[in-house]
């Protein structure tokens, strides 16, 4: 999924965009926001989800996005309804300039707003960038791990297996066809060595910061942690990686 600056076009007078995100009579906003790269997990926005905005949503899931080592589900829904918010204010607000009525405050109010739209699109952006560098990064991991396909759209699966073949292309011609043809391998495994294919760094330490109270997990020295409802844990990412995908935590 694409977008440009059109999507973001300019804001509307009058009520925030989190206002109206929040309470949008037609939209239902005050339900949890599902993702759609796979079955739906109940227990994913049991806590505080229903008290959170849809930018609110995307603020927490950018964040996780930036703090993980591996990639996460992507929220292309997410996405797509703050742009429809964004073009009803676009939609707005032409009819607001159109009107040779328009106050002094009125007009002011549309700078507001385009300060906190051009905030919606810094956090768009971002997202999609950090995604689209953990993509590149791993691009031959991505494509050869069908676990991996289901947290990507169709378009990053689509530029992971493209970037994956050029990459490889390059190497065969800068490099690899001038090598004999048992050191031309991409994938090759040599002992005492890291492997060849990039792949998320799971031990990397995180820190994890509870959502609700969360069951045991098991840490590397075999000692069990419970976290508490607003405990903060330096862990490894595996430790609490199940925890951030059931939305019982978030990376801060």
């Amino acid at each position: 999924m694409s977008w440009s600056d059109d999507d973001f076009d300019v804001p509307q007078a009058g009520p925030s965009f989190i206002d109206r995100a929040r309470y949008e009579p037609d939209d239902d906003d005050d339900i949890a926001i599902p993702d759609d790269f796979g079955p739906a997990n109940a227990a994913l926005f049991q806590q505080d989800t229903a008290e959170e905005t849809p930018f609110q949503q995307l603020m927490r899931h950018w964040m996780d996005e930036r703090h993980a080592p591996d990639i996460l589900p992507g929220r292309e829904l997410l996405l797509g309804r703050l742009l429809d918010h964004v073009r009803k204010q676009s939609d707005d607000v032409q009819l607001l300039r159109a009107d040779p009525d328009s106050s002094e405050d009125e007009h002011f109010r549309i700078m507001l707003v385009q300060t906190e739209i051009e905030r919606v699109k810094f956090v768009v952006r971002s997202y999609i960038r950090t995604r689209l560098y953990k993509i590149e990064k791993s691009a031959r991991y991505i494509s050869a791990t069908p676990e991996m396909h289901e947290k990507l759209s169709k378009a990053e699966l689509d530029h992971a297996r493209r970037y994956a073949k050029i990459v490889e292309y390059n190497f065969s011609q800068s490099v690899l066809q001038s090598l004999p043809d048992s050191q031309r391998s991409l994938d090759e495994e040599v002992a005492f060595m890291p492997p060849m294919i990039t792949q998320p760094d799971r031990i990397r330490p995180v820190f994890a910061h509870a959502r609700q109270q969360c069951p045991p997990v098991r840490l590397p020295d075999g000692t069990t942690m419970i976290m508490e409802k607003g405990q903060i844990a330096l862990t490894p990412y595996y430790v609490v990686e199940q925890l951030l995908a059931r939305g019982e935590v978030e990376l801060v």
